[in-house]
C-alpha cells in the first residue's frame, strides 16, 4: 500500500489532531468575519442615515435571529483574535512541540469562551 499524497483523507490515513482542526476553524472564521462585517457596515450606514433606516436595522439586531448573528460573529472573532496570538507566538518559533502545540490549542479554545461570555454578560447586565 502506498502512502496518501493528501492529508484530506482524515478518516482513512490520518488521526483526528486537535491543530489540523484549528486550522480549519481558522480559516472558516476568516471568512465568516469577512461575511458579517458586511452587517456591520450595514449598521454604520443606517446610524449614519438614520430615523426609519436605523429604526429598522436596530429591531433587526434586536431580534432573536439578530442576536443569534452578533453571538456567532462575536464567537469567530474571539476565535480568529486568540488563534492569531497563537500564530504569532509560533511565527516567533515557539510553541511546536507537539505537547505545547495541542495545550495551546486548548488554550485558544478557552479564551473563545471565556472572551465571548464576558463580552455577552457585559451586554446583557449593562
Amino acid at each position: 500500500m502506498e502512502r496518501p499524497l493528501s492529508p484530506f483523507m482524515f478518516p482513512t490515513w490520518y488521526r483526528f489532531q486537535i491543530t489540523s482542526a484549528l486550522s480549519i476553524l481558522h480559516r472558516l472564521t476568516g471568512i465568516a468575519l469577512a461575511v458579517g462585517s458586511i452587517l456591520l457596515v450595514w449598521w454604520l450606514i443606517s446610524v449614519a442615515a438614520g430615523g426609519e433606516v436605523f429604526a429598522t436595522t436596530h429591531a433587526f439586531l434586536a431580534s432573536p435571529f439578530g442576536i443569534v448573528l452578533l453571538c456567532g460573529w462575536s464567537i469567530a472573532f474571539f476565535y480568529h483574535l486568540c488563534n492569531g496570538v497563537r500564530h504569532l507566538a509560533w511565527d516567533a518559533g515557539y510553541g511546536f512541540e507537539i505537547r505545547s502545540a495541542a495545550h495551546s490549542g486548548y488554550a485558544v479554545l478557552a479564551g473563545t469562551v471565556l472572551l465571548t461570555a464576558m463580552t455577552w454578560l457585559y451586554v446583557f447586565l449593562a
